[in-house]
């Protein structure tokens, strides 16, 4: 069997390709949209990709099975209960798939979505003890998938619940301790509040260590998992509509278009956003008036996701030879809407001084030092209730960064502001978003919550 875990750090996603050597036939699982690596490593081990099996409709990206279908001839398959505009193969609860000495079969496990299935496989098709299954946002080690966020369309998050306590306990809990688990996600991804940094694990581990297969009975259970949820990214639910839908096809080799400054200019004029994908650092250094800093170097695609709105143009700014990477990055969560890039920025900025402003960043000690001083200071923290439980800076505001477009109203645009994160990669990003809706007097905390605790004497 050839068994190959791809797993993307910026979105803590993880995909599969599985093939018997054999036969030659395989079948990729839950891919990620730029789909050269699993087409380049099946023809490497001699497989053809001929099925593409999505464990569920999955909102914190747009899966690549359309590309993958389109470049290798490979059927798409769903849930039975799954419903799309393009073809796909139906699979039943309990359904098997050979691949010839390999195995796989099929579990209906809704919770996480009605429609969600796990894959048990085996090395061969009589095997007691299976090589692994692939849990999807079912099972997750250390945690479960968040049954809250198709609430809004249908579905309460405690209904999902109990349909996921009785997947866990009926269908994934009775295989064998040895069973691998291989998740759809790890730690950092929205889709649950627990998540491990381990990508692999077995059944034993997570039946003795996870905190929500612990759960003496459904009703904790479902207190458990619904409660301390973080806010679901905005562009959630487009990417769980669009993953149903047939759409356009990515062309990951192909740049975005190099824009003179006229042209940049008329395309902002026109509606465009500006994302800047450089560091915070340099960021603050210099950067163009209305620009929104999403640095590439952190978790771009998500933060971006979370406050660009999903219909408007895009036009990038970022470091020389990093124009595709960002593009791409986009694209992974269905924003297509890069309309070009400005060719040679730090030349742009340098030779136009007037369109060029810095951004204020305090050390905690600093915002220490000055805060008695500030009247009517507005302090914010951008961070996620869960992280806030934990502490916050006395007199902040709570408000997680993906919510601050849609909460502007609660603050003053008039009132000095400052803003703070964990670490200061978010607060950038807050910072900017501020800026751009009019706020004139905006500073950010570099090293976040995490360097100002490290300032408060103790007691």
């Amino acid at each position: 069997m050839k068994f190959t875990q791809y797993y993307l750090d910026c979105l803590s996603q993880a995909s599969y390709l599985i093939g018997d050597e054999t036969t030659g036939r395989a079948v990729v699982v839950d891919p990620r949209r730029d789909i050269d690596e699993y087409v380049r490593d099946a023809e490497a081990a001699g497989l053809k990709i001929e099925l593409v099996i999505e464990t569920h409709f999955h909102a914190d990206f747009l899966s690549g099975h359309l590309e993958l279908a389109a470049a290798t001839g490979a059927e798409i398959a769903y849930s039975a209960v799954a419903e799309t505009e393009f073809a796909s193969r139906k699979l039943a609860d309990g359904e098997r798939i050979s691949l010839g000495n390999v195995d796989l079969e099929i579990l209906h496990t809704p919770g996480h979505t009605p429609e969600s299935i796990s894959i048990v496989v085996r090395e061969h098709a009589d095997d007691e003890t299976p090589y692994g299954v692939l849990t999807g946002d079912t099972l997750f080690i250390g945690d479960v998938g968040r049954p809250d966020l198709l609430s809004s369309v249908g579905f309460t998050r405690d209904e999902l619940a109990n349909q996921l306590y009785d997947s866990l306990h009926t269908k994934l809990l009775p295989l064998p301790d040895a069973t691998k688990v291989y998740p759809a996600h790890g730690a950092g991804s929205s889709c649950g509040k627990n998540l491990s940094t381990d990508t692999v694990s077995t059944m034993g581990e997570q039946r003795n260590t996870n905190y929500a297969l612990l759960a003496p009975d459904k009703a904790t259970f479902v207190d458990l998992v619904t409660e301390g949820q973080s806010p679901a990214p905005s562009y959630f639910v487009y990417d769980a509509i669009l993953n149903r839908k047939n759409r356009d096809l990515l062309d990951e080799t192909e740049l975005p278009t190099a824009l003179d400054l006229a042209t940049f200019d008329q395309l902002v004029d026109d509606g465009a956003m500006i994302v800047d994908g450089r560091t915070p650092e340099e960021f603050a250094q210099g950067h163009l008036t209305g620009s929104i800093n999403v640095g590439l170097n952190g978790r771009y695609a998500e933060f971006a996701g979370s406050i660009v709105p999903s219909d408007v143009d895009i036009v990038l700014v970022v470091d020389d030879g990093f124009e595709l990477e960002a593009k791409n990055r986009l694209a992974r969560i269905g924003f297509d809407r890069v309309v070009g890039f400005l060719n040679e920025p730090t030349a742009v900025m340098v030779n136009n001084p007037e369109r060029t402003i810095r951004a204020s960043r305090l050390t905690a000690t600093d915002f220490n030092v000055r805060r008695p001083d500030i009247a009517d200071l507005q302090l914010v923290d951008i961070r996620n209730p869960g992280e806030v439980a934990d502490g916050t800076i006395d007199g902040a505001l709570e408000i997680p960064v993906g919510q601050l477009p849609s909460r502007l109203d609660e603050l003053d645009p008039d009132l000095p502001t400052v803003v703070f994160c964990a670490g200061g990669y978010r607060s950038s990003v807050g910072a900017s978003v501020l800026r751009h809706a009019g706020f004139d007097d905006v500073s950010d905390i570099i090293g976040g919550y995490g360097a100002w605790t490290e300032t408060v004497p103790e007691t």
